[in-house]
């Protein structure tokens, strides 16, 4: 069975990707970027287990809902469980989004991370660096972070930027 240890979840968030979305924080980060805007979800022994079943009944309760957010913490510290879940909103229609500490090139070159790109619509890749803060941008935090489509930019093998984001 599915467990995914999440810090919290927010429900019809308009911040965390265009529409209204579920966002889901997921706990533990290895990264630790320096000016992180959630570093309360950094530690590893914190937050709460839910089965995956259980994130998806929180989506299903939300008639308005159908698109989702992983975020974080690192949502790929967790990766089998997070192959768990974007393959559960995947079966049920939902866009998948993901917001990651790593690039996309780091992502494809790991062996864990890799099968979850199968199942995610958009990637908001690269730390958060603080010297490349931009309060301007839309949906990321620091100029270096690219939002990928990623299905096109692993069918034409070179990333593609999500411009729906933008």
């Amino acid at each position: 069975m599915c467990k995914v240890k999440i810090g919290g979840i927010v429900n019809d968030s308009i911040v965390d990707g265009p529409g209204l979305r579920l966002a889901i924080f997921m706990q533990g980060c290895s990264n630790k970027c320096h000016g992180c805007h959630n570093p309360q979800l950094q530690n590893f022994n914190g937050g709460k287990y839910f089965t995956c079943q259980e994130v998806l009944d929180i989506a299903k309760k939300n008639p308005l809902i159908d698109a989702v957010t992983l975020s974080g913490g690192e949502p790929f510290c967790q990766p089998e469980s997070l192959l768990e879940l974007v393959k559960l909103f995947k079966a049920n229609n939902y866009n998948v989004a993901v917001y990651s500490g790593f690039t996309f090139e780091k992502i494809c070159d790991n062996e864990k991370f890799a099968p979850v790109l199968k199942f995610i619509d958009t990637l908001v890749d690269g730390p958060f660096i603080l010297a490349q803060r931009n309060l301007s941008l839309k949906f990321r935090g620091s100029e270096n972070q690219r939002i990928i489509d990623v299905q096109k930019s692993l069918a034409q093998n070179k990333i593609v930027l999500d411009k729906s984001w933008y």
